[in-house]
């Protein structure tokens, strides 16, 4: 592999995602590569990544990187965090085979992954799932015991200009198969007029497909201004311990924000919102719900999502999956046989309808007298 590009940098990807052009070279540093994050890059159009770190750790059997693989993207693999001392975004840089080079100085030296090599790398991650599974079962029950109390009596909602009560509730978040999920829930918002949650970039997904969020959730780390700007409600999800991440970015854009403090994930407290306005029924796109999304979410357990899903099950419908469930698709013999349907009945009418018979007949002769038959 010989490749020419511009260097593109950001230790978080889902940042450095939003600046990529299709000529740059995404270099990143990111542990596990998971696979929303690798189907971003693919939608940037890089033809090469370059990672700082173990895009397959061995920890669990991450697709991140046989997504990009199966786009035809050279992945070069753990190349070491030195890379982002000795080179600038925008700095043109030669890429030879698993080498990378600035002029003619060699800058790193990784590993070229290849799909044998990322099914290889796969296979023996595998093998060790079962004291991931083990970890992480501990790890959700030690936190359980931590978070009960914050989600089985209740937290503080904060008051909220958007009404719940009697509507159905849509939260977004930007997470498996979300896309076409949503795309599949078009009829249904249009319709139904849900009360639409993105959750951090989730609210970039509605936009996407022409809705306006009416309420923004999150750390406010992965939502475009764009969408902050867009005249949604925004709340602010902070930590037990008060910590806010993303009160300062919203502050700097002049806004308003609401307050939610709650332990968990943000799509956790978008859901305990929902649930505690009274919302009729609250749909879930793209929400992380099994083991693998929770370790490509980087995290060690998933108590306050079971102890949510356990308080507002009686009105949660997860849709996700529902694109892979069910695939509208009009197929060709069927729009044959309804044309042929219709020619038959215009074919019918006319040989049962008198009026019908003399204009032809009209029109025969109107036609024979022109052309001298």
């Amino acid at each position: 592999m010989l490749y020419e590009g511009y260097a593109r940098l950001d230790k978080r990807t889902k940042n450095l995602i939003k600046r990529l052009k299709s000529t740059d070279v995404a270099i990143i540093s990111h542990d596990d590569l998971d696979k929303v994050s690798a189907e971003m890059l693919v939608e940037s159009k890089v033809k090469v990544v370059v990672n700082a770190r173990p895009s397959i750790s061995g920890c669990y059997p991450n697709s991140g990187p046989i997504i990009l693989c199966s786009a035809g993207i050279h992945l070069i693999d753990n190349v070491g965090e030195a890379i982002f001392d000795k080179l600038r975004s925008g700095s043109k840089i030669k890429i030879e085979d698993n080498k990378i080079y600035k002029k003619d100085e060699l800058i790193a030296t990784g590993e070229l992954l290849t799909p044998v090599l990322i099914k290889e790398k796969m296979e023996k991650a595998k093998e060790g799932m079962s004291e991931v599974l083990e970890e992480f079962a501990l790890n959700t029950i030690e936190f359980m015991q931590k978070e009960k109390d914050y989600v089985l009596k209740g937290v503080k909602v904060p008051e909220t200009l958007v009404d719940f009560n009697g509507r159905h509730a849509l939260i977004v978040v930007r997470g498996y198969d979300y896309k076409d999920d949503l795309k599949m829930l078009s009829s249904y918002i249009k319709e139904v007029k849900p009360v639409l949650i993105g959750v951090d970039g989730g609210a970039d997904a509605l936009m996407q497909f022409g809705f306006k969020p009416d309420i923004i959730v999150g750390d406010m780390d992965s939502v475009t201004d764009e969408a902050l700007l867009s005249g949604a409600e925004i709340i602010v999800h902070a930590y037990p311990d008060g910590r806010s991440p993303g009160l300062e970015r919203i502050k700097s854009l002049y806004l308003s924000p609401i307050i939610f403090q709650a332990p968990g994930t943000s799509e956790d407290v978008a859901m305990l919102l929902a649930y505690e306005k009274e919302a009729e029924l609250i749909v879930a796109v793209g929400t992380h719900a099994n083991l693998i999304e929770f370790l490509d979410k980087g995290r060690k357990g998933m108590a306050s999502t079971f102890l949510v899903r356990l308080k507002v099950g009686n009105k949660l419908v997860d849709a996700k999956g529902v694109s892979k469930l069910y695939r509208s698709s009009v197929q060709v013999s069927y729009l044959a046989i309804m044309l042929l349907a219709a020619l038959v009945t215009v074919a019918i009418i006319i040989l049962v309808s008198p009026p019908i018979k003399h204009l032809i007949k009209l029109t025969v002769l109107s036609l024979r007298v022109k052309l001298g038959i």
